[in-house]
């Protein structure tokens, strides 16, 4: 007997019918029951009492209160009416004056797995219990499944189509996806097609295919796109992100839907932010600034009588360069040094509010602005004060150190400075970087020193009196400046798509090592045959083009595996 009746007073009477009617009332209520299943509309209520009375047709007396129900509950109560008083009659199944289906029988009539027979009686399919060699079983009369098809042709259409799938049919699916693949579809691609052809949903195609790729990793169709996502494949799109590839793009790659793909960017954006160094070094104005346009304005003029300095005669270009950068007066080093401080407190302020799981794009893209303000406030201070670190290395240089390296390490000791600088002192900051640079310089030179007293052996002489065979370093960047301008020469010669190949396997924008054919392949949306076959004509025409521009090429050059 059912117990999840959603009306206690029909629960009540079903109870009192079981007990007390005979099996000749039983299945009277039970038609009658059933009658009124079809003339219910699921939108209106109606008296719970007035219909017990109808299905009851015995003039009784019964007080019933002024309960409604509305059409659906009272459909769902009344189903469960018919199977639990047709339970009480035991009523032989041979007995039955017409035909009962069986749910085994009913399936097969109508093509459809037994799951779908469980969801039409939830629908309104009317189903009664009968004994069957000596045991209780669920039938559906004749009447009852021609009166649920009549009312629900579209419904009894549609289940007929979600057939049930033989292993057969799986193999096919998976042998015809594994094709598609081969020649380039994408996932959304495969599972389209492959539903039109087999007349199948695409979500039963796509359930088939991810079933089948749990259950053999080694030989999934679409490896990257089983499982949760690993930090590895989520690095890798973010990356991919940001070297400005389509999101479509990448969604097919990954076999993800765009706004998964646009889900993992927001998070990544967002973890990468949370690793930002946002130290500032803390101000008391800070907290009281309402208006910050004042605050990232530009830097107050300097001295327009000031003299420009003349650029000493014969220096290497980096030194050369460092004058093209006027030095800063105490008003502008005031000004820059509140704008990068305060850029990075605001932007500290507002991480505190970025939830990495649900980032908000707009927090997001204000903190990385105020970032941004803070990187290129800060390498201007920085280059404004390049020649001071070069005028320390000048005094601290001997006979045992090379000058550039000393530089270099002035260069890290004037950014470290830099942030740790506190403007709100009054002090220069040249002040406070001189003795920064000064202070590191008398650490590691010492040292240096050390380390190679350890290592010095009794023929340092021969060494140093030992010609150096190597080029001068001017000759070999004058030979390389060359070198590059003759390949970027040739490649014109090239389509696009060749250029593109041929940059990207041989690593030839200095941004990217080289990649192998598959990675070129996913990235331009080809085979890795045909882009096997783009490089070797690319090539074909580049030894042409050096051979008519008279350009000498090494054995190893454009040489793959």
């Amino acid at each position: 007997m059912h117990t999840d009746y959603r009306s206690s007073d029909i629960r009540d009477f079903r109870d009192e019918q079981v007990r007390t009617a005979s099996r000749i009332e039983q299945l009277n209520q039970a038609d009658r029951a059933e009658r009124l299943l079809d003339q219910l509309d699921p939108q209106r209520t109606y008296a719970q009492g007035s219909l017990i009375k109808q299905i009851a047709d015995d003039g009784g007396t019964r007080v019933l209160g002024p309960k409604r129900l509305s059409g659906n509950d009272m459909s769902h109560d009344l189903r469960l009416f018919v199977e639990d008083v047709s339970d009480a009659a035991n009523v032989p199944i041979e007995s039955v004056g017409e035909r009962v289906l069986t749910v085994e029988q009913l399936s097969q009539m109508f093509h459809v797995s037994t799951k779908t027979i469980s969801r039409w009686r939830q629908q309104g399919l009317v189903g009664r219990r009968f004994v069957v060699d000596g045991r209780k079983r669920v039938g559906f009369l004749q009447s009852s499944v021609d009166r649920f098809v009549h009312t629900n042709p579209e419904r009894v259409r549609r289940g007929s189509r979600f057939r049930q799938m033989t292993d057969l049919e799986r193999q096919e699916i998976v042998e015809a996806a594994r094709r598609l693949t081969s020649v380039g579809c994408n996932p959304a691609e495969v599972v389209r097609r492959l539903a039109t052809d087999m007349d199948r949903s695409v979500e039963t195609i796509r359930c088939q295919i991810r079933q089948h790729d749990k259950s053999h990793p080694h030989e999934a169709i679409f490896p990257d796109a089983t499982g949760p996502l690993t930090d590895e494949i989520r690095t890798r799109i973010y990356q991919q992100y940001r070297r400005g590839e389509p999101v479509d793009v990448i969604a097919r790659r990954h076999g993800r839907t765009k706004t998964t793909i646009y889900r993992i960017i927001q998070q990544m954006r967002a973890q990468w932010i949370l690793s930002l160094p946002l130290d500032f070094v803390p101000n008391d104005q800070f907290p009281r600034i309402r208006n910050d346009e004042v605050i990232f304005a530009a830097p107050p003029e300097g001295d327009a009588q000031a003299r420009k300095m003349r650029v000493p005669a014969g220096l290497p270009p980096y030194l050369a360069s460092l004058y093209d950068t006027p030095l800063m007066n105490r008003e502008q080093e005031g000004h820059m040094f509140r704008r990068f401080n305060y850029a990075k407190y605001r932007a500290s302020r507002l991480r505190e509010k970025l939830d990495a799981e649900h980032p908000q794009k707009q927090l997001m893209d204000e903190i990385e602005r105020l970032y941004d303000v803070a990187v290129s406030t800060k390498n201007q201070i920085v280059r404004a004060n390049l020649r001071l670190v070069v005028s320390i290395a000048k005094r601290h240089v001997g006979s045992h150190e090379n000058f550039f390296e000393l530089v270099s390490d002035g260069n890290m000791s004037l950014i470290r400075a830099a942030e740790k600088f506190d403007f709100a002192r009054g002090n220069k900051f040249s002040t406070y970087a001189s003795w920064a640079i000064m202070k590191n310089f008398a650490r590691t030179i010492p040292d240096e020193l050390k380390h190679r007293d350890r290592y010095r052996t009794s023929h340092d002489e021969m060494f140093n009196a030992t010609q150096e065979p190597r080029s001068d370093w001017y000759e070999q960047e004058s030979a390389q400046s060359q070198r590059v301008s003759e390949v970027e020469k040739i490649l014109r010669r090239l389509d696009e798509r060749e250029q593109k190949i041929i940059i990207h396997r041989f690593g030839l924008d200095h941004s990217h090592e080289p990649q192998t054919l598959k990675q070129v392949g996913e990235t331009l949306g080809v085979t890795k045959e045909r882009v096997r076959q783009i490089e070797a004509r690319a090539l074909s025409k580049l030894r042409e083009a050096a051979a008519e521009e008279k350009i000498e090429l090494p054995d190893s050059v454009f040489e793959t595996e």
